[in-house]
């Protein structure tokens, strides 16, 4: 018998849809307005001939890139050891990782002002690099929800006791059975934790204004307040940013032990732990 076409199901995928192109559309459309009576790519030549579009998103996107690296190697081993041997825990822990949602950005900041100012006994906050330090830590503060429970759900569906039985009869070490055993099974959790972390890091605002970085959030809502479609352009621009490194790394994480470039990978990363 033939299924009935699911109507329901069409209509509200395709509002969604809507809500989220239309505003989309619309906003392409005026920032193709710059120049009058014609549509121009002027607003969008403006923006690229300026240095410091192209320095904030530089600076953005490898913070962002940091602070997944660095989120991705506390939260994994967390949420496995948590799974492994602690399980009495785990509420702890999860609501430890839902306390960012809770603490606003501009309490986060002002705390670690005051705990790594110039009078701290770790003055982070006296240096541009340590400043830069303090933001990927609050980006991996501000992801840690998204990320842990990304981790936590794929972890839920793989049998990890019997995965680590099976590395340690082989002589694996922790360390090793985490990186090459736990990792990969893993991998497309941890991919779906670094899109959201990348997506907040890389227009955030709160946290690197009064950090006073040069990040692209605070250089996007100065554009807003001196320019009319510049911005427009460059939200558009940033969109297509944020999906096209979505997709690069979405393309890693569907990349098989088999891939051409994969075994060197596994090989280097071996050799490391061992030693």
């Amino acid at each position: 018998m033939k299924k009935p076409f699911p109507i329901m199901p069409t209509l509200i995928a395709l509002m969604s849809a809507l809500y989220f192109l239309v505003p989309l559309y619309a906003t392409f459309l005026f920032s193709l307005k710059m120049t009058r009576g014609e549509y121009s790519f002027a607003s969008y030549r403006s923006v690229l001939n300026s240095s410091i579009f192209i320095d904030t998103i530089t600076f953005s996107t490898i913070a962002s890139l940091c602070a997944i690296v660095i989120g991705t190697v506390i939260i994994v081993p967390t949420a496995y050891w948590v799974r492994l041997k602690l399980p009495h825990i785990r509420p702890v822990i999860e609501f430890i990782s839902l306390l960012p949602l809770v603490v606003p950005p501009v309490v986060l900041v002002f705390g670690y002002i005051r705990v790594f100012g110039s009078n701290s006994w770790l003055p982070l906050a006296g240096s541009d690099q340590g400043t830069n330090l303090l933001l990927v830590f609050g980006y991996v503060v501000m992801s840690m929800p998204y990320m842990f429970r990304a981790v936590d759900n794929g972890m839920s569906v793989i049998d990890i006791k019997t995965l680590t039985e099976a590395a340690e009869s082989l002589g694996a070490s922790r360390i090793r059975t985490i990186a090459f055993v736990i990792f990969p099974n893993v991998r497309g959790a941890i991919m779906s934790g670094a899109f959201l972390t990348f997506s907040i890091s890389l227009g955030e605002f709160v946290l690197a204004s009064l950090l006073n970085r040069p990040a692209f959030g605070p250089y996007l809502v100065q554009l807003g307040q001196d320019r009319a479609y510049e911005p427009a352009a460059l939200a558009i621009m940033a969109f297509a940013f944020t999906w096209a490194c979505m997709a690069l790394m979405q393309l890693f994480a569907v990349k098989k032990p088999g891939s051409r470039w994969f075994p060197r990978l596994s090989i280097k990363l071996y050799k490391k732990v061992e030693a």
